[in-house]
């Protein structure tokens, strides 16, 4: 916070960002700090979600403002009556808890228009853009 305020750099512009992945030791320990914060306007994401076996614990717990939802959950999302009931389940909770869901690696227009039918409003994914340079 004081680094970001010495530097003139906009604190809402700053997001605390973890994998689904990564190894939480102290769960509650890492909700207070992001809970704290999130006071100061930082905003917070879990990315890969649905990558690995930690997700849903890690996301009552640090109910973050962001959820990406990882490539493996999104792929063939409509073809996979599977996928597309745990998508839902995680789009309704998203929804409950003020949480933006993003879906991620969208590559075809049928996977695009699932997740739009099933509410998401966000993604990312060559059917989208390609990644360009800056």
């Amino acid at each position: 916070m004081a680094a970001a305020s010495r530097c003139g750099f906009p604190v809402e512009q700053l997001m605390f960002e973890l994998t689904e992945g990564e190894r939480v030791r102290n769960l509650p320990g890492l909700a207070a700090s992001f809970k704290t914060f999130k006071c100061y306007g930082f905003t917070s994401a879990i990315d890969d979600f649905g990558a690995a076996y930690a997700g849903f614990e890690l996301l009552a717990a640090f109910q973050p403002d962001i959820v990406k939802v990882d490539i493996s959950l999104v792929r063939s999302i409509d073809l996979d009556r599977g996928r597309r009931a745990l998508a839902s389940a995680l789009i309704s909770f998203g929804d409950e808890m003020d949480m933006t869901i993003i879906a991620e690696g969208i590559e075809t227009a049928t996977e695009l228009e699932t997740l739009r039918e099933l509410g998401v409003r966000y993604g990312q994914g060559y059917h989208l853009a390609e990644p360009a340079a800056l």
